[in-house]
């Protein structure tokens, strides 16, 4: 009997169940002749036992970490992993043509049992890797002592292309053989000692096999994961939470669920033992359980976003309903009265607000609402960070929430999602920084990529500035964060266990005890990232983003539109002084277009000139940042760039902001736009001074908004700015604040469909007469 699931674990599946350092020792066991002699039985167990006298046992049904092995370690060991790279060696292969003739059989070929090992070439090669082959984990004496150590290799710290930097800018485990999974930019793609041509049929990618995790039963999952981990499920199931499904494909054969603070995936087709997760492992069958439940329900009505347990009904419950409908109160307080009017008493109703969303679990009106909160403290101090659009939005982003949450309570509020999550030993690319702040702080996002979960997650740290001081942010980039440089982090490698994931998909990263979180150049480990992260076709993902519900009641999620977006070449670099933007346009491998715009930063003075030194750089390969469309076409917000000589971080870098720019052609003029953003401006304008206070100047600027607005052709928001205005001068202008709220998230929806929409503005919004 053939084990498929044993034949379908890739070196990359493996090192996902362990770490990379496990694989690697395991594989250099095998090619030194001292690999476990397997042995299957009639019912499919395998067994092998190893020089060290160590037994390896797995019956078929049982996933590779609940193996029985004498070793003592209580979860995967090498032996384990031994036992699964054994198997492929030796296991005939019912797809494969008739073996060769065998090469006739050397001494050195039988092991110290004295059966015959299979034929095996060094997995790492002798040249260049001799000091690689001695890992530290040699020199461990237990086994029990050893697994606990092996799960932090100092290997496993360099797998994704971290180490030191050679003069071309590659990695040195990008150029050395057999030292981690890096390739140069110039050979994108995956590297593993399982790629050596010996091996070509052990570990190799099986084929594709169109399947669902939905078809395990509750009896499966009790049997597998425990009752007491369904239980903790079903509870959650209870509460309701939401999914993305990943069906697989030929290109993605790994079926996956996105859920709100983890991923699962199902390498192995029809064993639910090899599911693999980020959460820790106190949560994986729960979160398991999860994910097949979501397939179910996502199979049922062949759909890739679902809500589960939760579905269209009245809504929260009393205390989450009673929450959301105080925290709309407040908001309509605020749109009445302006922000002028606001004091002590109303930040403390926010705050009260605030908390009682968040113990009801409704994550997205409580962010809103914190968001909020922040605005009116900005205003209060004169800061930077106020602004009245972005306040409007806000207004108007809490009553669109409590209008869509009986369709989707889940959905629009976050129903009782875990609000954050710990994780086990994740492995995070840095994808750059952003720098902001006031003349009183500074914030420093950096952006990384969770290749595991195919997801982009934003660390943040606030630092406040001391006698008066204003560091720029290169000035930033010397400050330490998780005891490393700033700029060291934001083009780095880390690997961490002490890593936990908010609903939001912020993460927290904390130092812990010694070695548990290492820092690491990052290499070109950019090239090596999913599909879902790095984009070699931009338009293909962009349309497959259609479906998404409008921004104003999707999730709240940080990072959402992060991408690196994979650079065949770049076509122009120029400066647009007028607004004070840097604009570039480069073509992805599948010959899409694609816009880079960085406005100036002041706090970072030398960015644009950084910018624009990087995408001039013969070696480009990568951009990362902010993706989403403009007008119909792709447009990028960098975050950094990936060179030949490594990666620039525009937001970091030296400079005063006073190099020679080239001068960007100019950009031709959209009336949609244009007319759209103004009549949001005069809304915003409007609740600025609060409606019962929207003096003439106010109330003018609506009618000029509703006249353009029907100028361009855009009469449905003509005629709701023009009701506005209406209200606001009859008896009681109070009775315009539910007319107000109606303009702006029809102008806000609009103004998303046209910038995310098809080029042809007709195609979208001109035919708006309703």
């Amino acid at each position: 009997m053939t084990r498929a699931d044993l034949r379908a674990l890739t070196p990359e599946i493996l090192a996902a169940l362990a770490n990379r350092g496990l694989v690697k020792r395991a594989e250099k066991d095998l090619a030194a002749g001292s690999g476990a002699v397997v042995t299957t039985t009639g019912d499919g167990t395998v067994r092998g036992v190893f020089p060290d006298g160590v037994e390896t046992t797995l019956p078929p049904g049982t996933g590779l970490a609940e193996a029985d092995c004498s070793c003592g370690a209580a979860g995967m060991c090498r032996h384990r992993v031994g036992l699964a790279l054994a198997y492929q060696r030796t296991a005939p292969d019912a797809s494969a043509a008739p073996a060769a003739p065998a090469a006739p059989e050397t001494p050195a070929a039988r092991n110290p049992h004295g059966a015959v090992n299979p034929p095996a070439a060094p997995l790492i090669p002798a040249a260049g890797t001799a000091k690689d082959a001695r890992s530290t984990e040699d020199a461990r004496s237990t086994e029990g002592a050893r697994s606990a150590e092996d799960a932090r290799s100092t290997e496993d710290t360099r797998d994704t292309g971290g180490g030191r930097d050679t003069p071309d800018g590659r990695s040195a485990a990008a150029t050395t053989p057999g030292t981690g999974a890096a390739r140069t930019a110039d050979a994108p793609g995956p590297v593993s000692a399982g790629d050596a041509p010996e091996t070509a049929s052990a570990g190799a990618a099986p084929a594709f096999e169109d399947w669902s995790p939905g078809e395990f039963d509750d009896e499966a999952l009790a049997a597998e994961l425990g009752r007491p981990a369904l239980a903790a499920a079903r509870r959650a199931r209870a509460r309701g939470y939401t999914a993305r499904l990943h069906r697989p494909s030929t290109a993605d054969p790994v079926p996956r669920v996105e859920l709100p603070t983890c991923t699962v995936r199902f390498p192995v087709p029809h064993e639910l033992g090899y599911a693999l997760t980020d959460a820790a492992a106190a949560l994986r069958g729960e979160v398991v359980a999860l994910a097949v439940w979501a397939f179910r329900a996502g199979d049922a009505g062949e759909t890739t976003r679902v809500t589960v347990g939760a579905g269209p009904g009245p809504g929260p419950g009393e205390d989450g309903g009673r929450a959301l409908r105080d925290a709309v109160a407040l908001a309509d307080e605020l749109l009445l009265d302006g922000v002028r009017h606001t004091g002590p008493v109303f930040a403390g109703s926010l705050r009260r607000a605030r908390e009682a969303l968040g113990a009801a679990s409704q994550h997205w009106p409580a962010g809103a609402v914190a968001e909020l909160a922040e605005q009116l403290d900005a205003y209060a101090a004169r800061g930077a960070r106020y602004a009245p659009v972005r306040l409007a939005a806000l207004l108007a982003e809490l009553h669109a929430r409590h209008r869509a949450a009986g369709r989707d309570p889940a959905g629009v509020l976050g129903t009782r999602e875990a609000p954050v999550t710990p994780l086990r030993r994740v492995r995070l690319v840095a994808l750059g920084c952003r720098i902001g702040g006031t003349a009183r702080d500074r914030t420093a996002e950096v952006y990384f990529a969770h290749a595991a979960a195919g997801t982009a997650l934003v660390l943040r740290k606030r630092w406040e500035s001391a006698d008066g001081r204003s560091p720029t942010g290169h000035e930033l980039s010397a400050r330490r964060l998780l005891g490393s440089p700033l700029l060291a982090l934001a083009t780095a490698n880390v690997v961490s266990e002490h890593t936990s994931r908010a609903a939001d998909r912020t993460v927290a990263i904390s130092r812990g005890r010694i070695a548990a979180t290492s820092v690491t150049p990052v290499g070109s480990a950019w090239t090596e990232l999913p599909g879902t992260l790095l984009l070699r076709d931009v338009a293909g993902h962009l349309r497959a983003l259609d479906e998404r519900p409008p921004r104003l009641i999707r999730p709240r999620v940080a990072a959402e539109s992060v991408r690196v977006v994979a650079v065949e070449a770049v076509e122009s670099v120029g400066y647009d002084p007028a607004a004070q933007r840097l604009e570039a346009v480069l073509r992805d491998p599948a010959g899409n277009e694609v816009v880079v715009a960085a406005e100036y930063n002041p706090l970072c003075p030398g960015g644009l000139d950084a910018l624009a030194a990087a995408l001039a750089h013969p070696r480009v390969s990568c951009v990362s940042g902010m993706l989403s469309r403009a007008g119909g076409r792709p447009l990028l917000d960098p975050l950094a760039v990936l060179t030949g000589t490594g990666v620039v971080v525009p937001d970091l870098a030296a400079g005063n902001g006073d190099g020679a720019l080239g001068t960007a052609p100019p950009r031709p003029a959209d009336p949609v736009t244009a007319a759209l953003e103004d009549g949001l401006a005069a809304l915003a304008d409007a609740a600025h001074h609060g409606l019962r206070r929207a003096a003439g100047p106010a109330r003018a600027r609506l009618a000029d908004s509703a006249a353009r607005l029907r100028r361009t052709g855009l009469h449905a928001a003509s005629r709701l700015l023009g009701e506005v205005g209406a209200a606001l001068d009859g008896p009681d202008p109070a009775a315009a604040g539910p007319v107000w709220v109606d303009a702006h998230i029809r102008l806000s929806v609009s103004l998303e469909l046209h910038q995310e929409g098809p080029a042809d503005p007709a195609g979208t919004l001109l035919s708006d007469t309703s």
